[in-house]
């Protein structure tokens, strides 16, 4: 999702927030630490906790049938997959180095 967010390009909206002196000194420190702009510290910031915030109250509702469907499926042993294992079975380019 944060992806699609920032791939997006043109910022056509505006948002004003109001900061304390200690706030906005304390933003404009971590963005310069990171090498970005305020406005995109901030929206980074602000769009990474929203995430969070509503993949934490997802859910999802389903009829009787759906349920049991889906019950099942996560009841049914894992199928082998030859190739996923070879892959992590193999170390991993941060290993490698």
């Amino acid at each position: 999702m944060r992806t699609a967010i920032f791939k997006n390009g043109g910022k056509d909206r505006r948002i004003s927030l109001r900061a304390t002196s200690s706030q906005e000194q304390l933003i404009r420190a971590a963005a310069i630490r990171k090498g970005v702009s305020v406005t995109d510290f901030v929206l980074e910031c602000a769009c990474r906790r929203a995430e969070h915030t509503i993949a934490g109250q997802v859910h999802f509702t389903l009829s009787d049938k759906q349920w049991k469907a889906f019950t099942e499926a996560l009841e049914r042993p894992a199928r082998v997959k030859p190739r996923l294992r070879k892959l992590l079975a193999e170390p991993s380019i941060l290993e490698s180095r």
